[in-house]
């Protein structure tokens, strides 16, 4: 289907940007790699009147280490991170959307921004416990991942604000994996899972972080696999334990691919499969 009518823009400032925005109302929309925004606009399902492109705006393609962590622009591309062995698991996720043509055109910001339970860079982000910086008119702030998805493709950045970079903890000696189900290579995953382990000196689980894609309206942490494996042996039965809690507190929804049900055994296995890759790690 062909868009409704809209206008266009493409500032090559931040603030000339911030400025678009506010002058296109609520209706105006920023856009990033165009990955997410263009196919719901194809479909009608989203219809800004006003795009305000960001790819002329200088300083949103930074990759660097800072503080114990990584500073990463929101214009960052999928095929920027996925060859960046050091970024752990965002490298490992990155490699893993849709196919190569769409990787080196999406971003990391436009991603987030959007909100979509389904893609997966929201729920790497909940279990790095990373944030995001955003700038409007009133300024800048920082929101944490835990507060920045807050149901179905709505997030806490409010109209008139762009992202404009995003903060993960290094992990380092973390093991980490994303385990991930689709019907195609290409699709977006019916479910997957992030895990992430540090191991004690004793070989047991000192810490645990576990997240879910498309297990509700948002990514979910599974908190109660966290709680069953945190301070415990790193072992098969002891991990195949944790992993059976992985759909507790979860709203899955059934689609043309998968019931609910389905999806939640989907939860239990592709979690014990990525524990046990992040606990060999």
């Amino acid at each position: 289907m062909i868009p409704p009518e809209f206008d266009y823009a493409a500032p090559d400032s931040l603030d000339a940007a911030l400025q678009a925005l506010a002058d296109g109302g609520e209706d105006a929309k920023p856009l990033a790699g165009g990955h997410s925004l263009l196919p719901l606009m194809r479909l009608r399902l989203a219809a800004p009147t006003l795009l305000v492109d960001l790819r002329r705006v200088p300083g949103l393609r930074a990759l660097e280490r800072e503080n114990g962590g990584w500073r990463i622009g929101a214009l960052s591309r999928h095929a920027d991170l996925q060859r960046r062995a050091e970024l752990g698991v965002l490298a490992e996720t990155t490699a893993l959307i849709a196919d190569q043509q769409v990787r080196n055109r999406g971003t990391i910001g436009g991603s987030l921004a959007h909100g979509d339970p389904a893609s997966d860079l929201p729920a790497v982000l909940l279990a790095t416990e990373g944030t995001v910086t955003v700038r409007g008119s009133a300024g800048t702030r920082e929101i944490a991942a835990a507060d920045l998805f807050e149901d179905y493709m709505t997030t806490a950045i409010a109209p008139g604000e762009i992202l404009t970079e995003v903060r993960v903890p290094a992990l380092d000696g973390w093991g980490h994996a994303y385990e991930k189900f689709t019907r195609r290579a290409e699709d977006w995953a019916m479910v997957a899972v992030c895990a992430l382990v540090s191991r004690a000196d004793d070989g047991s689980c000192a810490d645990v972080r576990v997240a879910l894609t498309n297990m509700g309206s948002t990514p979910l942490r599974a908190t109660a696999v966290e709680e069953a494996l945190r301070g415990r042996p790193l072992d098969d039965e002891t991990i195949a334990r944790a992993a059976e809690q992985a759909a507790e507190g979860t709203a899955p929804p059934g689609d043309l691919n998968a019931s609910p049900d389905y999806k939640r055994h989907l939860a239990r296995v592709l979690t014990r499969r990525a524990l046990r890759r992040a606990a060999e790690g």
